[in-house]
Order: structure tokens, then sequence, then C-alpha cells
């Protein structure tokens, strides 16, 4: 094939229903994976997942999907789809690209021109909640947008801290857009896609009809995600098993900037810090250095 991407869209209309109803039905697949995916759409001639999928199925399983969204409450949202021309840039750089993913709010928040993500533990110390609220503070007072995960802890923390001190924040979640977890942040999910903007890559029937243990495994890859929507991440808090760490790989295979509370190299028994930092991640004991790093 020798047409250039941007030629190929120009040439052919994209129908959203059609293409996330052939994406959830892809996801419906057994052994589908996001490897597995990214491996099918990136291959040379499948563009769209409509040249996979039969219209039939396509737009039966979209109507599936709507189904549930009215079943949930879910009245507006907006899709971006990897092969049409408004999927997001940022999310090209990504190992394995995301096939779609599903939007609630203000879509212009995942492309404001500051954009760092304040993630970290769910059981966050008493110092580490307010290093969390100290760092987004001085951050949205830099013109920074905030992106967490909407995670007890450390994303809690960020999100309401940015809505608190007036700034900008976004969401990227582990569930589908109809669904929130934990259920404790229901309202602060339904908030932020009131008034600011929550993002998911969850598969909504692969997430509804598989065993509830399985759907664990989309967290981490919302992580990677997270990573290539933002220009950098910071962690203020993490164990040595913390999904915060797969996000922090992440970032450094990007090319997206990996900030280190400094706090987090004196606590005894943590290897993960000094690692990322031989791998290039940045010890941030001052503002100051996450600002330079922006200049």
């Amino acid at each position: 094939m020798t047409e250039t991407h941007a030629e190929f869209l120009a040439e052919k209309a994209v129908d959203a229903a059609n293409e996330m109803g052939a994406y959830e039905y892809l996801w419906m697949q057994p052994g589908m994976s996001v490897r597995r995916m990214a491996a099918l759409l990136g291959r040379e001639g499948a563009w769209l997942p409509s040249e996979l999928v039969p219209q039939d199925k396509a737009r039966e399983t979209w109507a599936e999907v709507i189904a549930e969204f009215e079943r949930r409450g879910v009245a507006n949202f907006g899709v971006r789809l990897y092969g049409a021309w408004t999927y997001p840039a940022c999310l090209r750089d990504a190992k394995e690209p995301i096939g779609g993913l599903y939007f609630r709010g203000s879509w212009d928040l995942a492309e404001s021109p500051r954009r760092i993500s304040v993630v970290g533990t769910r059981e966050v110390s008493p110092e580490g909640r307010d290093r969390t609220r100290k760092l987004v503070r001085q951050l949205v007072a830099s013109g920074f947008t905030i992106v967490s995960g909407l995670a007890r802890g450390v994303d809690t923390i960020a999100h309401t801290a940015a809505m608190e001190f007036g700034g900008r924040t976004f969401a990227v979640i582990g569930t589908p857009i109809s669904e929130s977890y934990p259920r404790e942040n229901a309202a602060l999910q339904e908030a932020l896609a009131n008034k600011y903007l929550v993002v998911s890559q969850v598969p909504v029937l692969r997430y509804k009809r598989q065993d509830y243990r399985r759907n664990r495994l989309f967290f981490p890859e919302r992580n990677k995600t997270m990573s290539a929507l933002t220009q950098a991440t910071v962690i203020v808090e993490a164990g040595e098993t913390s999904g915060t760490l797969t996000q922090a790989r992440a970032a450094l295979d990007q090319g997206r900037r990996l900030f280190i509370l400094e706090s987090n190299f004196h606590k005894p028994g943590l290897a993960w810090p000094a690692e990322l930092e031989r791998l290039g991640a940045t010890r941030v004991a001052d503002f100051s250095q996450i600002l330079e790093a922006f200049a």
C-alpha cells in the first residue's frame, strides 16, 4: 500500500456507530487483547474495524452498547477511533495504540497545552496526601491540566484538589464510562463527566460479560493510555507492586517525562525509584524542577 494515512482518510467517510460497533464486536471474540487488537488494526490494509466485521454484526453490537448506556443513564458521550482523523495523535506514541475510546465531557481538555498526570498508591499516607495537594495547587497555578485515574488514594486527591483550586482536570478510568470504580467515587466521576472530562478505552460489552476478575487487566492498560495522553507523569507515592509503575515504564517507553517525588527515594525497601531514575526519570526535590522541564 502506497497511499498515506491522511490520503486514505480524505477519501473515506467514517461512520462512528458502525466502527465502534465493529470494534466492540472484535473485543467479544475469544482471545482478544489490547496487543492483538493493535496488531489487527495496525496491519497493512486493515485501517478500520469495519473492514474486519460484517456490517450487520457491527450494527447489532452497537445497538447493544446503546441499550447498555441507556440502562445505565449515559445520555451524552463521544468516541475517538484509531483510523479516523479525530484520533489523538499523542496516542499513536503508545507501544500498542488503543483501537477506540469513549469519553464524556469536554474533549478539549485532552488537548490543552499542558497536561500532566499525577498518580500514586491507593493506600496513601497522610504525608502523601499533603504532598499531592501541595503539588496539584502548584501545578494548577502554573496552568497545568491535572490528569489521573479516579482510583482511591492519590488519584482521588489529585482530581478533587484540582477542582478545589480552580484548575482543570480529567480522568482516564479502568472501567467503561457506564461504570464507576471504586463505588464511592461515583459522584466524583459524574462531576468530572459533567464539568470536565472522563475517558475510557474499556469495551462496554466485553467488560459486562466476562468474569469480573479478568476485568482487572483493563486497569494497567488504562495507565499506559493515561501516560500517552499527557506530556508527563508525576509519581507522588507508590509501593513496589503498585499499578502506578506500569504507567511509569510506559511514560519512559513513550518518550514522556517521568518525575518521582524525592520522598520515595528515602523509604526503606523501595527499589523502583532508583531503578526508574537510572532509566531516565527525574528525581524531584523542588517544584521548580518540573517547571524547568516544561520551559
